[in-house]
């Protein structure tokens, strides 16, 4: 995907609290997480690499918001973005 088409799908929709973003990669498994902005947001925007907290480090994220717990990745690998409850992937 698109560095502009990612930032507009992190931009205008709001995750439910209780809910996760499906990241679909191009070659390799599915991964649930949320997209976190930092202070180097828009330098790594810009170059489309994006900082996700994985599942299961995002209360801890919350509570600490702790750049460290999150990873990035390249958009030009990203496939497909949407909402699902946060359960395991089917």
């Amino acid at each position: 995907m698109t560095n502009d088409a990612i930032a507009k799908f992190c931009e205008t929709q709001n995750v439910p609290a209780n809910n996760c973003i499906r990241i679909d990669f191009k070659k390799r498994n599915p991964i649930l997480g949320l997209f976190v902005e930092a202070n180097d947001y828009e330098e790594l925007k810009s170059k489309n690499f994006w900082r996700i907290v994985m599942r299961a480090n995002i209360d801890e994220w919350k509570r600490t918001k702790n750049i460290e717990m999150a990873k990035i990745y390249s958009g030009s690998e990203i496939v497909k973005l949407s909402f699902t409850a946060n359960k395991a992937l089917v």
